[in-house]
């Protein structure tokens, strides 16, 4: 049975190295609670469930193994296309600005989930008027 022994962060990826010595990793895109987490959180992991899952206490975040044998996620959404253009932006923090719920927008960012056109005009109305916002500063 594969099992995760060690993880790491680069580039904008999570890697791991399973125990029959396969490096795999996959976009943090498509884990926007890590993607969204600092350093030192992402760094507070236990490996679990005999080795099958990745657990992070602090920030409620799993990944198992299966998860790294899936392609990373096609952003064919226009809100995909904008925060994954954008990174910098934080997800969780502009989900609160706005009113939406975080876990629906990091659902629509990682593409499992397609926003109706309505919450499209929503969130880019949200986007313009941070954009309008940063301008006063």
């Amino acid at each position: 049975m594969k099992k995760i022994i060690d993880i790491w962060f680069k580039d904008g990826r999570i890697f791991v190295k399973t125990n029959l010595n396969e490096t795999l990793s996959r976009s943090l895109i498509d884990f926007p609670i890590l993607l969204n987490a600092t350093n030192a959180e992402r760094a507070e992991y236990r490996i679990v469930h005999e080795g099958e899952a990745i657990r992070w206490d602090n920030i409620d975040e799993d990944i198992h193994i299966s998860s790294f044998y899936r392609p990373d996620n096609h952003y064919d959404n226009e809100i995909a296309k904008i925060f994954v253009s954008f990174p910098q932006l934080n997800v969780k923090q502009f989900a609160k600005i706005v009113g939406i719920n975080y876990t629906l927008l990091s659902n629509y960012i990682n593409g499992s989930k397609k926003p109706s056109p309505q919450k499209v005009q929503f969130i880019k109305e949200g986007l313009h008027n941070l954009g309008n916002k940063l301008l006063t500063v």
